[in-house]
């Protein structure tokens, strides 16, 4: 009887197994038939692909097969459908920039953010819910955009969208306005960006040269081939991502989060050096302690190295940025939009240059090197976070940092509500700070020891003017004292001479 129960209970646990089995594989086959990890593939498959909205439709799809993995326990592949969303969809189909440039720069952030949020939680093992709450805004993140780019919904009413189709003539147009503005968006904003470094770094060599022409060029030149070839380089690299599948891709992400770093180091070892000749004092003595060979060495290395990452970073960024919106979007908005960004970055750069010019030393030097510590701490967060995009950082956003908010300012900075960010950036923000009241208290010695040879060399030379008096005057005397002598003498020669005829008269 005990024998026919053991067997009983096992069939039992048998079918159980059995139907738990098929009742994953069904899941798996469900999720497998509607999966589609790419937008080429989604485009292949016959769906939908006209609108913005297609576009979420499809990714939708993807977040909806990732919570069926991370429910049946498989947070690897739910992991990978968040990625597939994110690399496979949103940058590749040029989502990424149209909301970048059309609703704000600040909106892209935040995207990239709720992604890696979704990341972070199915690494970690969160619950389900915990999973699909943030999975759901995501999704709701992405519709209200898609909405706005396809012209159903304004930017400012989002919240009261139907999420209906636009008209074709209203879309079209919308379409090609977010296309133009986005495209005109990226290229002013990247552009500035460089240009502030780079103009920075060009003013300051041209004040440094003075009113000597030649040497202004031999200066400069450097920095302008470096600009250059950060450009090329930025054309190169966008050129082997795409040959090696890397472009849209989490390597893409650590390349540019790496060079970001890079930036750092050499941007803050810049701001520091310049702050160090803030002071007129300081900046004399360096000018006239040094010979030209030794000003265009090392520090001009620096300057020119710090151009050169300066627009490799953001030119980088630009070409991948602009691959997709040429593959998928009206070409004559995208071109429209780059021309008439450059124009105005034109105009941004002869300001910053012929402007920062005319500053005296002291304020000028102070500025640019406070906006390279600056751009340092910004770059230092951008860094981590194309490193937690690229999967190399986990990110961490506790609820006590929730209150910084996303906006176009907090992102230039590259403040970001994640604790790899503003930890390190805090930690660097110490340190400037630290550096800049060293640097000015050595430049306020520099300065009393100037005004102490100052003083003391106008005490020489008031001597020396005085002495020169005394030694003029005394000369004067003398002159003087010679030619009374000599007119005394004159004149008792020319008595004599009257009395000598009188007496031969006699």
């Amino acid at each position: 009887m005990q024998r026919k129960e053991v067997r009983m209970s096992r069939r039992i646990a048998t079918f159980l197994m059995v139907c738990c089995l098929l009742a994953f594989m069904t899941q798996t086959v469900h999720a497998e038939e509607s999966y589609y990890a790419t937008w080429a593939e989604y485009q292949e498959s016959g769906q939908p692909a006209s609108s913005w909205n297609d576009v979420v439709d499809a990714m939708e799809a993807v977040f909806e097969t990732g919570k069926e993995y991370y429910a049946a326990g498989d947070t690897k592949a739910a992991y990978d459908c968040i990625n597939h969303g994110y690399y496979g969809y949103y940058e590749t189909t040029g989502f990424e920039r149209i909301a970048m440039g059309y609703i704000s720069g600040s909106r892209k952030t935040e995207m990239e953010l709720q992604f890696s949020a979704c990341k972070a939680i199915a690494k970690k093992g969160g619950s389900v819910d915990a999973f699909n709450e943030e999975v759901d805004l995501l999704a709701s993140m992405l519709r209200e955009d898609a909405n706005i780019l396809d012209g159903t919904t304004s930017e400012n009413d989002s919240s009261d969208s139907s999420g209906s189709s636009a008209t074709t003539s209203s879309g079209g147009t919308s379409a090609a306005v977010a296309t133009f503005t986005a495209c005109f968006s990226i290229i002013l904003r990247e552009g500035f960006e460089a240009i502030l470094i780079v103009g920075a770094i060009i003013a300051y060599l041209v004040k440094s040269a003075g009113d000597d022409r030649k040497r202004r060029k031999k200066l400069v030149t450097p920095v302008y081939i470096g600009s250059a070839a950060g450009i090329v380089a930025s054309f190169v690299l966008a050129w082997l991502l795409n040959q090696l599948k890397l472009a849209n891709s989490a390597s893409q992400e650590v390349i540019e989060g790496v060079t970001a770093l890079i930036a750092v180091c050499v941007l803050f070892y810049v701001s520091n050096w310049m702050l160090s000749k803030s002071e007129t004092d300081a900046w004399t003595s360096y000018v006239k302690t040094k010979t030209e060979k030794s000003t265009t060495g090392g520090s001009s290395f620096a300057l020119t190295f710090t151009a050169f990452l300066a627009v490799f970073r953001e030119g980088a960024e630009v070409v991948l940025f602009y691959q997709p919106m040429l593959a998928n979007s009206n070409t004559g908005s995208v071109w429209a939009g780059f021309l008439i960004g450059c124009i105005c970055l034109v105009f941004v750069y002869l300001a910053i240059h012929f402007l920062s010019v005319q500053i005296p030393v002291k304020p000028f030097f102070t500025a640019t090197g406070v906006l390279m510590s600056l751009m340092s701490i910004s770059f230092l967060g951008a860094g981590i976070k194309e490193l937690i995009e690229g999967d190399v950082i986990t990110m961490v956003s506790p609820e006590w940092l929730a209150w910084i908010p996303a906006n176009d300012v907090l992102d230039v900075l590259g403040i970001y509500p994640t604790v790899q960010t503003l930890l390190p950036q805090l930690i660097l923000l110490v340190i400037a700070v630290t550096l800049f009241v060293i640097q000015s208290r050595k430049n306020r010695a520099v300065h009393i020891e100037a005004e102490k040879n100052r003083e003391a060399k106008r005490l020489l030379l008031e001597a020396e003017e005085k002495k020169a008096r005394h030694e003029a005057l005394k000369k004067e005397v003398m002159e003087i004292l010679e030619e009374l002598g000599i007119q005394k003498e004159a004149s008792l020669g020319g008595e004599l001479n009257h009395d000598n005829s009188r007496d031969s008269s006699i």
